[in-house]
């Protein structure tokens, strides 16, 4: 039987990018003090992982594997009187954008961007500020799904942990962090913020498709 191909993603190396084979990925990589790089079964996958963050996807691959009938039947379907939140960036850091849907109709409630030079996770946590904010300001009761526990534990802890040095050239968007954290020490809410169930849901409806 032929051995099952494999795709890899090397977020820091001498030259990020996705490799086709565990050669290629090794050049990219050795000799490279605190290299990140993953292994993923589909092109699909790892171009996700590529615009997404190394911490996202490190665990080791059991606990990536398909859940079960029983898994899928505990988690249930969607709620879809809410609405999703979502951020890509080409690159970490790289140009970002993120935006807000209609978890029913996809419909986009809300984007901003694209800025020239931002993370995932900073998206990701800017979408769910603007989501809170939006359902405040609407009086909706409908629930806030996202796909990033980093993005719920930073607007949880009301900051933005981000590695990411200010510039001239992100300044921007650090506008909106800071504006973004400040909404959160001035503002009460009562939105439920739920984890949206990628493995058994699919992507989240207001992914970007960038596959």
């Amino acid at each position: 039987m032929a051995k099952k191909k494999k795709f890899y993603v090397v977020w820091q190396g001498h030259e990020p990018g996705i490799y086709n084979t565990w050669a290629d990925c090794q050049v990219a990589v050795k000799g490279y003090a605190g290299a990140k790089f993953k292994s993923f079964e589909t092109l699909a996958i790892a171009k996700k992982a590529f615009n997404g963050n190394y911490e996202d996807y490190k665990e080791t691959a059991k606990s990536k594997s398909v859940l079960t009938k029983a898994q899928l039947d505990k988690i249930g379907e969607p709620n879809l009187y809410s609405i999703a939140v979502d951020a890509a960036s080409s690159g970490n850091p790289g140009i970002m954008e993120y935006r807000g849907v209609d978890t029913q109709t996809k419909k986009q409630l809300f984007h901003q961007g694209p800025f020239p030079q931002g993370t995932n996770n900073i998206g990701e946590f800017l979408a769910l500020v603007h989501g809170l904010a939006y359902l405040k300001k609407k009086g909706s009761d409908r629930i806030l799904y996202t796909d990033s526990k980093i993005a719920m534990s930073w607007v949880k802890k009301k900051t933005c942990k981000t590695k990411l040095q200010r510039t001239a050239k992100n300044s921007k968007m650090f506008e909106l962090v800071d504006r973004g954290i400040d909404w959160l020490k001035k503002n009460t809410y009562t939105t439920t913020i739920v984890k949206w169930e990628t493995k058994a849901w699919g992507e989240i409806p207001a992914d970007f498709g960038r596959k």
